[in-house]
């Protein structure tokens, strides 16, 4: 049985007025599934995640977000269905709490003191941790408060931009069995930009190797043990060694 499709690309182009950064990419991304983005540096992989929640919109080509034009989504709603996580977790002065609330602040309402021992609980953080100041977090902390507050707006869609690259290894791997829970617990599509291609083959079911602003490969992870194409195999022996 064919798997629904979270985001589908039809024949997408971006180009700004220097270069073409997108060559009329066509894919989709599974819908319940977690699905690695990898890549050399400046393969469009960021430019991707920005056309995926209407950041960007396509030259030419289409994006569909669960079947539906993209170009006909509110952007406030669409932010709220595709929500992005970066790698740098920027806090705002003040408390967790704060953080975590600021989406409902943008919207007028206030986090409820259930909904906020909710969402430490849900990103595995101690709920005391509400009332501490934000600047005082280690990185794998403030890593997953950004989650928590992404989460809020209960996105169906996660895109994750390399959002352990400046971590330890302790904290990496606990972020990355925290998005495994997400994903198989609360059913997240999640599609996560990583230069870590033993990242990559932990966390996802299924890849998509962007290079050029072409999608060279996609399929299931496996894939990357015996790529296709000659490009993407240096790519792969040049990640390993």
């Amino acid at each position: 049985m064919e798997q629904q499709a979270a985001i589908t690309f039809q024949e997408v182009v971006y180009e700004t007025e220097e270069n073409p950064i997108i060559h009329g990419i066509s894919g989709k991304f599974n819908k319940g599934k977690i699905t690695a983005i990898i890549g050399p540096s400046g393969a469009g992989k960021t430019t991707l995640f920005r056309l995926c929640n209407g950041l960007l919109s396509p030259s030419s080509g289409n994006i569909l977000i669960d079947g539906k034009e993209i170009l006909r989504y509110d952007p406030v709603h669409l932010r709220r269905h595709v929500g992005i996580v970066l790698q740098q977790a920027t806090m705002l002065r003040g408390s967790v709490r704060d953080n975590v609330a600021m989406p409902l602040q943008l919207a007028g309402k206030e986090l409820e003191e259930k909904e906020a021992e909710r969402m430490m609980q849900l990103v595995g953080l101690e709920e005391s941790i509400l009332n501490r100041n934000s600047r005082d977090l280690s990185g794998g902390q403030k890593q997953k408060v950004s989650i928590a507050r992404t989460l809020l707006n209960e996105p169906e869609i996660l895109l994750l931009d390399e959002i352990t690259s400046s971590l330890d290894r302790v904290s990496k791997q606990d972020i990355e069995i925290l998005m495994k829970k997400v994903n198989r617990e609360h059913g997240k599509t999640i599609i996560w930009i990583t230069h870590n291609l033993e990242q990559a083959k932990t966390v996802a079911d299924e890849v998509w190797v962007v290079m050029k602003g072409t999608l060279a490969e996609a399929g299931p992870i496996d894939i990357l043990d015996q790529p296709k194409t000659d490009a993407v195999k240096r790519f792969v022996m040049e990640e390993e060694k």
